[in-house]
């Protein structure tokens, strides 16, 4: 009997796992390891949303795909807030996280063989992810004007401040950006996670949604954002994406069928986490302290760092093969990132995250000056 092929035989090896080897041996050093690696929160839970979260625990029914109205207005004062945004003709939705969006928004949307996705050319893995499971075409690049007329391009991700490279895109970038896939009737994705953590008054990032970018209407246009990093709720898989509002009820339909529902208590909580600026910019402080001591670390260590100027990582190089420069750290027991994870554009870098603990962090500096 022929079975169809297995849809992990889509996929390439998961990225994580090829850092087993090097986990190890940072694991070996004496001291122990620090993990640099994966961007993953260490800092508590603000207690305003555990709370929430646990006064909305007896919640024996189904929940909202849509989210709770309470939950939706939050969303979208939020994005007004935040993206500069209006609220009017807003169309705002609730996602089990935002890597989950990321990974079916090809296929969400329709997208599939013969169809092309246009993603950055050093960025994300699970872009490229969702558009295999989609079973369209990648390319990669950083200008639409070497794509020329192509008439299969049915979306494009950008992603400000980009990860891994901290990258912020001006708004005249953007606007090109939403122009040219309007003319084309393509849809602009933007990956918005690391909005609020712009490090330079020179590059503060500017949402899609923004008037400037988008001229005040959100035809195909949707901005994914996270609670993960903002509010340290990576655990409860809080996301949302807001925009084209006929895009956003596209979504809902498909996503009523598929099951795809955030808890109702997690519902809850991002309502408190939406409503409550204060935990956000100390957790903003927390992380512009460790960047500060991490960039001198590394630098004072030989390293360049790059772009850099917004998010949760610092992009940075030796000059040599990403793969020699993790040996080389986790001999230290210090544990990165390979550039390659993110595109073939970052062979030479590696990618070190902020989100250690200040202990952990203060002890990168003394590693490194070690021969």
């Amino acid at each position: 009997m022929n079975r169809p092929a297995p849809v992990s035989s889509r996929l390439p090896d998961y990225t994580w796992d090829t850092l087993d080897a090097a986990a190890t041996l940072a694991a070996a050093h004496p001291d122990g390891l620090i993990n640099l690696s994966m961007g993953t929160p260490v800092d508590p839970v603000p207690p305003v949303i555990r709370q929430a979260l646990a006064d909305a625990a007896d919640a024996p029914g189904y929940p909202l795909t849509a989210g709770t109205p309470a939950l939706r207005a939050a969303i979208a004062a939020w994005v007004g807030r935040a993206c500069g945004a209006g609220v009017d003709g807003l169309g705002v939705l609730p996602t089990i996280g935002s890597k989950e969006l990321v990974a079916w928004l090809p296929t969400l949307l329709g997208v599939g063989p013969g169809d092309v996705v246009v993603v950055p050319s050093v960025c994300y893995p699970t872009y490229e992810a969702g558009v295999r499971l989609a079973g369209a075409t990648t390319v990669r690049t950083d200008s639409l004007t070497a794509l020329g007329p192509d008439p299969r391009v049915r979306l494009v991700w950008v992603n400000s401040p980009g990860n891994p490279t901290g990258r912020v895109l001006p708004a005249n970038h953007l606007r090109k950006v939403v122009d040219w896939a309007r003319e084309r009737g393509a849809v602009v994705a933007s990956d918005e996670c690391y909005l609020p953590l712009g490090w330079s008054a020179d590059a503060q990032p500017v949402s899609v949604l923004a008037p400037e970018v988008c001229g005040g209407s959100y035809d195909g246009v949707l901005a994914v954002h996270s609670l993960s990093k903002r509010s340290n709720l990576a655990g409860y898989r809080a996301g949302f994406v807001a925009g084209d509002p006929a895009l956003v009820a596209e979504l809902l339909k498909v996503r009523k069928h598929a099951g795809m529902i955030v808890p109702a208590p997690v519902q809850a909580a991002m309502i408190a986490a939406l409503g409550d600026q204060e935990h956000a910019d100390a957790q903003r402080e927390r992380y512009r302290a460790r960047r500060e001591r991490l960039f001198a670390a590394f630098t004072g260590a030989g390293f360049t760092v790059e772009h850099s100027e917004a998010g949760l990582y610092l992009w940075m190089t030796r000059d040599e093969d990403c793969w020699a420069t993790v040996d080389w750290l986790a001999r230290r027991g210090v544990l990165v990132a390979a550039g390659v994870f993110y595109g073939p554009g970052g062979a030479r870098h590696v990618r070190a995250a902020l989100t250690e603990s200040d202990e952990h962090i203060a002890a990168v500096a003394a590693r490194l000056a070690r021969p």
